[in-house]
């Protein structure tokens, strides 16, 4: 009887969908971990620079600057998100849940997309002030140099995530494709990460 049933489960065994999770960091996450240490040197570099600024400034902000302190928050909160959408795609893709995993990067991709545009009306609507005016303020050079920076990097994060759905295209992956995904998570949570400091910095700061 016990044969029997054993013959009899060992078609759902084959069924289940394949998992990809490695036993160890892949040389790849390694690379990626390393390679986000210096970014987080580039970005402190910013962050030096935002600081020592204000500090010799006679007043900060410039009067005149009006800040939307509200709707970005709540384009921040939309971007921290992402991290979660974002792992949860991992977390399918290990799993050998590829549907999963692709609606979740889709997900993630469409909430990075509105971060992005959100960003450029606003650089739009600021650059109409003077106090805020890349080119007449250092404080609007700031902003507009921080902003314009991590806006890269969210970009950059966004077409890899192209490449992910490019790489979910086919019915099986291959191992090489979790250390894909899980490269990839990792340079988005720094991109989030950072976006949470220079919020605070360019929004909530005075």
């Amino acid at each position: 009887m016990s044969v029997t049933q054993a013959l009899a489960a060992e078609p759902a065994v084959h069924n289940r969908p394949e998992r990809h999770r490695p036993d160890r960091p892949s040389m790849l996450g390694v690379g990626v971990i390393i390679w986000l240490g210096s970014e987080v040197m580039f970005f402190s570099s910013l962050f030096a620079a935002f600081f020592t600024i204000r500090a010799h400034a006679i007043t900060w902000p410039p009067p005149g600057a009006q800040l939307d302190t509200v709707r970005a928050g709540i384009f921040t909160v939309i971007l921290v998100a992402t991290s979660f959408t974002m792992q949860k795609a991992v977390f399918d893709q290990e799993r050998g849940e590829r549907e999963g995993a692709k609606k979740w990067v889709w997900i993630t991709f469409v909430m990075g997309c509105a971060f992005v545009v959100n960003q450029f009306f606003e650089w739009v609507d600021l650059s109409k002030v003077y106090a805020t005016n890349p080119t007449d303020t250092a404080y609007g050079s700031l902003f507009y140099i921080t902003s314009g920076v991590h806006g890269l990097h969210v970009f950059l994060g966004l077409a890899a995530m192209i490449l992910l759905l490019g790489r979910l295209k086919g019915p099986k992956g291959d191992p090489g494709e979790t250390a894909v995904f899980q490269g990839v998570s990792y340079y988005w949570h720094f991109v989030d990460v950072v976006w949470v400091g220079l919020y605070s910095c360019l929004f909530l700061l005075k």
